[in-house]
């Protein structure tokens, strides 16, 4: 029986994201641009945080998105990094996020002594023909079938980057 192409998954975007306040910015586009080769977007604060001397409008951060096949090859190196491993609480559904503490940790990425020491976030989204239908603006439908379950993407994830699922004890 042939598979329904419409129930196909398939990497929508990775995002990279790291977050610093003041000088630490520029050295966060910087190691962006480096893994990248893409200019990072300076995110910004939309509210106050008085403990963390956070206020609207503040730059807390740079982010970087990738897609379609550059979106793959940057995730098979960033996975090299957490030895091809994740935990099962780290997938939800239609994504999953991870953690590098260190960017030298990454295989093929040398320590850049501008930037010294820091860490990124990676987040990988799914998505499957025809969500754009419950997403666009004229005549929006509600299309639960679209998202992708945390089973999809564990089996995804095997199949195509040959990861471990960490599963939690019961």
């Amino acid at each position: 029986m042939k598979e329904n192409p419409m129930r196909k998954i398939k990497i929508e975007k990775v995002v990279l994201s790291i977050g610093a306040k003041g000088e630490e910015i520029e050295k966060a586009c910087k190691l962006l641009e480096i893994l990248t080769g893409r200019k990072p977007l300076k995110t910004k604060a939309k509210k106050r945080i008085p403990t963390w001397e956070v206020r609207p409008g503040l730059e807390i951060g740079a982010i970087v998105t990738l897609r379609r096949k550059e979106a793959t090859e940057q995730l098979k190196k960033l996975l090299g990094a957490i030895n091809n491993t994740l935990k099962e609480k780290q997938i939800q559904k239609n994504h999953f996020s991870f953690g590098i503490k260190e960017y030298i940790e990454i295989p093929g990425v040398e320590y850049v002594r501008e930037v010294g020491i820091m860490g990124l976030g990676v987040d990988v989204s799914f998505t499957r023909n025809g969500r754009r239908v419950s997403l666009r603006k004229i005549r929006e439908t509600r299309v639960r079938r679209m998202d992708v379950s945390k089973e999809e993407i564990i089996r995804f994830m095997e199949e195509n980057f040959k990861s471990k699922i960490l599963r939690r004890k019961k």
